[in-house]
């Protein structure tokens, strides 16, 4: 996922066999209405040239941690299987170990496949897609940095597992926690996203369909988009800040402007990504120290990680980005998922997976009891 696709680092991640919803194609051209909005591979190469370096390190030190990397993520496959119950009969694909550039050309390319950009969309399309290129190739450079992996649904025969080796290098250096323990409990993460997908398929033409909608280009006025802006500034003045993370921040703002279907739409994107993470984050954990001996040292030292302050340039890509509403999908999907496996126990929460209308609604995320008596009755 799901970028994440992520997923346990600061910026999060991520995540078919159906048609995706031809409602989300303009019926003038026969492409999403995101087709040739973004040059992806413009985007691709200018986060490569902007993306820091990684620490520090010998070239032993580098070949260990992606022999280990691989290794666990074929580790992880039996413990997430046991403790999700999610099984059937697809292998978990060999992970591929990238460093920065590697996971941004990664990125870029799930990117082009979700949106339809790799669609001939002409010269004019092409020189329009340039600027936007620029703009999402900063945008993947920052988040490299932090993305420890990612499952991607989205390419691939039996999509793609991504692990970010600087990064989790990086990361298990600043909370002085077993390297091996470390590397395991992140892959734990990683495959449950994959096991999530493969248990059920249909996730991804789920998440591609509303993707679709979101890039559909309607007739509505911008005088519309605006006064709702508007509405929503007035609104925040009175009333404060949205309890809801999603709607907070630049990008809180962004959704204002977006017309119902494109509203509803995203907000089944968030509920969605909002669910796969959190019970990523319940099975990691829920595996136990048999598994991962320091499993509780490293939940504990990776949420102080997360309470950090962060400098004022990084608090204001992490709002522009909307980066800390994507840290709260852990938080408030893991709890969400906590209480429900609590009451009913694994293999009734597994009825989650049966279609769209088991996924929980944005009013049961913070009230799970909601959704047991809607859907288990």
């Amino acid at each position: 996922m799901h970028g994440e696709n992520t997923d346990p680092a600061d910026a999060g991640t991520g995540s078919s066999v159906l048609p995706a919803a031809e409602g989300a194609v303009d019926r003038s051209t026969g492409r999403s209405g995101f087709s040739g909005a973004v040059d992806w591979k413009l985007a691709a190469k200018t986060g490569a040239a902007l993306v820091p370096s990684g620490p520090r390190t010998s070239r032993y030190s580098a070949e260990q941690v992606v022999a280990e990397l691989a290794t666990a993520s074929v580790r992880a496959e039996g413990p997430v299987r046991e403790v999700s119950g999610l099984l059937d009969d697809q292998p978990v694909p060999a992970a591929r170990i990238v460093d920065r550039p590697g996971w941004i050309s990664a990125a870029a390319d799930s990117m082009s496949q979700l949106t339809g950009a790799g669609a001939d969309t002409g010269e004019r399309g092409l020189l329009q897609g340039k600027p936007a290129g620029v703009q999402a190739g900063a945008m993947l450079a920052f988040l490299s940095t932090a993305i420890l992996g990612q499952y991607d649904p989205f390419t691939g025969p039996d999509g793609t597992l991504l692990l970010v080796a600087p990064n989790i290098m990086a990361v298990e250096r600043a909370l002085g926690v077993s390297p091996s323990d470390f590397r395991l409990w992140v892959c734990l993460h990683e495959v449950t996203h994959r096991v999530q997908f493969s248990s059920a398929p249909w996730l991804a033409d789920y998440m591609r369909a509303n993707v679709e909608v979101l890039g559909e280009v309607g007739d509505e006025p911008l005088n519309q988009m605006l006064s709702r802006l508007v509405e929503e500034v007035r609104d925040r003045r009175r009333g404060g800040t949205p309890d809801d993370p999603a709607a907070r921040g630049i990008v809180g703002l962004l959704r204002a402007t977006q017309a119902p279907p494109q509203r509803e739409a995203l907000d089944r994107l968030l509920m969605l990504g909002t669910l796969l993470e959190g019970h990523a984050d319940h099975v990691m954990d829920a595996v136990g120290p048999a598994v991962v001996p320091s499993v509780e040292q490293i939940r504990s030292a990776f949420d102080q990680r997360r309470k950090r302050p962060t400098n004022p340039l990084q608090r204001i890509m992490r709002a522009l980005l909307g980066v800390d509403a994507k840290v709260a999908q852990y938080v408030r999907g893991k709890a969400f998922v906590d209480d429900v496996v609590g009451r009913v126990g694994m293999e009734r929460f597994n009825t989650i997976w049966t279609d769209g209308e088991t996924l929980p609604r944005t009013d049961e995320i913070e009230h799970p009891e909601r959704w047991v008596s809607r859907v288990l009755g």
